[in-house]
């Protein structure tokens, strides 16, 4: 289960290999040229897992001739979902059933000599939190059920008002200027926390990812700040136990008063539930005005 790739979906996907290091990957050969697609990519799977529960995904990726892997597009699917979503069921350890993954819509153009990458894997964090069992999965290659992708191929030859077929789009216009506003720190591309570092122990199975991000703004009446860490910690021989410490701050100084928001999130699970803890505080100019904490214990229900 362990080793599955650091990011949500629609993040600017990072340079795969890290992750295909931990997965199964299927290339083509070289293409003789390029290849357009415009759809849902389709993974048809035929699969068995050791373990009542388990987590497929399928990334589908385009490999340089340099060796550099970039993602096109992915979908995850809860194996206890494979009959009903309503109705999730326990998997039959070792039995054998298929799996249709379609993935998120995507366009790309595959070039010539790049190779077309299928990789399969068990497990997607943190977009999906690990099953509580340590799991080996299987997968069918060959044979009338073998598993299989099918991609959304746009026709060469079509239409198109650019060079090589390929459209044209104008030239971008900068952002417009206001007086007293002014981007101080952009933070992350996406305005979300990205992962910033990825330890592993060998030893012990453990993995800690690290995600970060900050910005600021200057507004006619003031400054905002913002500031955010995520901390996510799991074990491939102990998948249950898993956790995600969060910490957010937005600080807005004003003329003579400054105003600060803190939220901190504990997320944890063992085999049977869910663990929640989130406490909010509000200081003015470094008191504390307010503060509320929240506990709950949820169910695992087949996640």
């Amino acid at each position: 289960e362990g080793g599955g790739p650091v990011m949500w979906w629609g993040d600017v996907a990072p340079d795969q290999r890290p992750t295909d290091a931990f997965s199964l990957v299927y290339d083509t050969p070289p293409l003789t040229e390029d290849t357009e697609i415009l759809g849902f990519p389709l993974a048809r799977l035929r699969v068995s897992a050791d373990a009542p529960r388990a987590n497929w995904i399928a990334r589908l990726s385009d490999v340089a001739p340099d060796g550099t892997v970039t993602q096109v597009a992915g979908a995850a699917f809860n194996g206890t979902h494979r009959e009903s979503a309503r109705e999730p069921r326990d998997l039959v350890p070792d039995e054998w059933f298929p799996l249709a993954l379609e993935m998120h819509f995507t366009s790309w153009v595959f070039k010539r000599g790049h190779r077309i990458r299928l990789a399969v894997n068990n497990a997607q964090w943190p977009m999906l939190w690990p099953t509580p069992h340590p799991v080996t999965t299987l997968l069918q290659l060959g044979g009338e059920q073998a598993s299989t992708l099918i991609l959304p191929v746009v026709p060469a030859g079509r239409d198109a008002d650019g060079p090589h077929g390929a459209p044209t789009f104008a030239e971008p216009r900068p952002d417009p200027e206001l007086p007293g506003f002014e981007n101080i720190d952009l933070g992350n591309a996406s305005g979300y926390g990205e992962i910033s570092a990825v330890t592993r122990n060998p030893a012990t199975g453990e993995a800690t990812a690290v995600a970060t991000n900050t910005g600021a703004t200057q507004y006619p009446w003031g400054r905002e700040e913002y500031r955010e860490g995520i901390e996510h910690r799991t074990w491939d021989s102990e998948p249950w136990n898993t956790s995600m410490k969060g910490s957010h701050e937005i600080e807005v100084t004003l003329p003579g008063r400054l105003l600060l928001w803190q939220a901190e999130l504990d997320f944890s699970s063992d085999r049977e539930n869910f663990r929640y803890r989130y406490t909010r505080r509000l200081h003015e100019n470094g008191e504390l005005l307010r503060e509320k904490s929240w506990t709950e214990t949820i169910p695992r229900d087949f996640q």
